[in-house]
């Protein structure tokens, strides 16, 4: 893409999913092959890319497929070889985390930077792009301004800069959360995060005092930046990505086409910028974020630190209030909704808060209008004892509408490229031109002796509509001009033919303009990387990977955390979210305070759950926290073959002494 280009990038969990992704609006869809993407269960066979490819690349769309886990010695070759298949498939770029795929003969496929590659720093930007990687996926801890200096210190011919705008956030900077592995053996990075970030915790003081209780202090509220594409484009973004390559094909719907109409009225308003794709898209439906799985909404540290990024009471959805119970039943629930037109359906998902802060499910079998205007009784699907703290006055929330679920199960959406059309006259019959909105051009030629018409106005008008009727193409007419000496008579029997036989050639002109994505290319002499030390936090997990930093000059490379040299307690997370900060016990909120100053300290705290015990340490300088532990005995056990760069496998630290 172009600097001056805007891309909206959408997940796809399958290859239909990202064929409707496109069909609302994406730029680009970004999802995983059929192994070494970091989602587990979203794999999708080299077949399935091509066929999305190819519909993509209709519109001028791209094609990212992940290929970011950190991969072992023995994963090298099939990772290889299965990038020359992606390649050969259509795919337009690959998104990496292990910069051991760049020591590999690879096809010139353009690389990006995942957002595991957990880039934070200007430094480490600069020397991605000389590298060779083409787009770098910022952390999405970076404030406007973080973003706005990575983005003047790189190429933006080189090099883009994209950014998450919507969907889950993890809690860790992307790449540096090794809790799940430590205690279950399933690596994040390899694509197997067990969320523990989700879990509920007891959060105890240095001196064991219960500060929380049984609250989800790790789960953050899912990332909203609707308010923030003026902002964050000002700041040098240009690819806008949608988190949720597990996400249902009603979200991507949704999702899509939320951020496709807000910016395309930025577009409308920012005449320097332009679209990464082709073709405008109309929907059948009025988008809307709350209507999907979401555990409310942040725009995270965009605009700095806030204390309410936290979704501490539960990590479900908790939807959005509806009403209020009126009466309780042997096996109903009478609701009055806050608005009269509101309708409860079958099937739809209620759910409440009890006594502790619980969110309860109350799914409906079957609801009946009770009278009053907005007045239901409804009838859950599990028995009213499980419903604890149900009764009057409790409020209600819906967390899905199947009248909105059925919606968005048909077409919702239709994306054409406007496109002229001019009729003329030949001396041997009739000629179509096509031009489109990207100055592709084709024509079709017809032998033929059309009549002169009897109503001159009226065939002009007959020969405008049966021109303009492009069906299920991907065009649609933005005028319609005719050539012509007089007005003809010419039958649809000879327009039709004459018609598809344009359009088919305009689609092979554009089929043939389309271009790869330029690799990049690294700079040489190798850029040196800017530290001279790596620890396991740089997730070195294979000797090309080693290589590749060896060459960038860096003299001590540890190895990745998963090879199990780290048995002793290390930070297991490195998150800018700070427990002490959102539980208001943050020594910079004490300041001027009166009686608290100086008595608030940022002492570690531990969180436990069901006797797993992690301890939480606060680096105040950069305002980071750090939850501290180490691996379970088991996962250390497991069958782990030393890395390839070590001759043999190093004595741990603790048989040393």
């Amino acid at each position: 893409m172009l600097p001056h280009q805007i891309e909206l990038l959408s997940p796809a969990r399958t290859a239909d999913i990202g064929i409707e992704a496109v069909n609302h609006g994406a730029d680009a869809v970004y999802i995983g092959g059929p192994s070494f993407g970091a989602r587990t269960s979203a794999d999708n066979s080299v077949q399935d890319i091509a066929r999305l490819a190819k519909h993509a690349h209709r519109f001028g769309s791209r094609i990212y497929v992940t290929v970011n886990t950190i991969l072992r010695d023995d994963e090298l070759e099939p990772a290889r070889k299965l990038i020359r298949q992606l390649y050969d498939a259509g795919a337009d770029a690959l998104i990496i985390q292990d910069m051991g795929l760049l020591e590999l003969d690879l096809p010139p496929i353009q690389l990006h930077a995942s957002t595991q590659t957990d880039i934070r720093t200007v430094e480490k930007a600069v020397f991605l792009q000389n590298a060779g990687l083409s787009k770098l996926v910022l952390a999405r801890e970076l404030t406007l301004p973080q973003i706005r200096a990575i983005y003047d210190a790189l190429d933006a011919d080189r090099c883009i800069v994209e950014f998450f705008i919507h969907g889950a956030l993890c809690v860790a900077y992307s790449g540096q959360c090794y809790v799940s592995h430590a205690h279950t053996g399933r690596s994040a990075n390899r694509g197997d995060c067990s969320q523990a970030c989700r879990l509920p915790y007891e959060v105890k003081d240095s001196q064991g005092r219960i500060v929380a209780h049984d609250k989800h202090v790790l789960s953050m509220k899912d990332n909203n930046q609707s308010e923030n594409l003026r902002a964050l484009i000002d700041a040098g973004a240009r690819s806008f990505k949608i988190e949720g390559r597990y996400k249902d094909l009603g979200y991507v719907k949704n999702i899509t086409a939320h951020y496709r109409r807000l910016f395309d009225e930025i577009l409308e308003e920012r005449p320097e910028f332009g679209r990464a794709s082709s073709g405008r898209t109309t929907f059948s439906f009025t988008p809307d974020p709350d209507q999907n799985f979401n555990r409310e909404f942040t725009d995270y540290f965009v605009n700095g630190r806030k204390d309410d990024i936290g979704a501490f009471d539960t990590p479900k959805n908790p939807g959005r209030p509806i009403g209020f119970v009126t009466q309780v039943g042997p096996n109903w629930v009478e609701l009055q909704c806050d608005d009269e037109a509101t309708v409860i359906h079958n099937g739809d998902g209620l759910c409440y808060l009890d006594l502790h802060r619980e969110l309860i499910g109350l799914q409906i079998n079957r609801a009946e209008p009770a009278g009053a205007p907005g007045r239901f009784r409804v009838f859950p699907k599990d028995a009213m004892e499980g419903l604890r703290h149900l009764k009057r006055g409790t409020v209600i929330n819906r967390n899905r509408d199947m009248d909105w679920v059925r919606a968005l199960e048909k077409k919702s959406a239709d994306r054409r490229i406007g496109v002229w059309m001019k009729l003329s006259q030949t001396a041997n019959g009739l000629r179509l031109d096509l031009t489109d909105e990207d100055g592709h051009a084709a024509h079709a030629e017809l032998a033929c002796t059309p009549e002169p018409a009897r109503d001159a106005a009226q065939a002009d008008q007959k020969l405008r509509e049966a021109l303009g009727r492009l069906g299920e193409t991907l065009f649609a007419p933005i005028d319609i001009a005719l050539d012509l000496p007089a007005a003809l008579f010419v039958p649809a029997s000879l327009l039709n033919p004459l018609r598809r036989d344009a359009v088919a050639a305009l689609e092979t002109a554009r089929a043939k303009a389309f271009t790869r994505l330029p690799r990049g290319v690294p700079l040489e002499p190798p850029a040196p990387y800017p530290e001279d030390t790596l620890t396991y936090l740089a997730n070195v997990y294979n000797h090309k990977a080693r290589d590749f930093y060896a060459k960038h000059g860096v003299k001590v490379i540890a190895s990745a955390y998963e090879s199990h040299e780290e048995t002793g307690e290390v930070s297991l997370m490195i998150t800018k979210h700070c427990v002490r900060f959102s539980l208001s016990l943050c020594p910079k909120q004490a300041k001027g305070v009166t009686g608290v100053q100086g008595t608030v300290r940022a002492e570690p705290l531990t969180i436990t759950h069901n006797n797993e015990k992690l301890t939480l340490r606060f680096d105040c300088k950069p305002c980071e926290m750090h939850v501290v532990g180490k691996l379970k005995p088991a996962v250390a056990r497991a069958t782990t073959s030393p890395l390839t760069f070590y001759r043999q496998r190093p004595v741990p630290q603790s048989a040393q002494t």
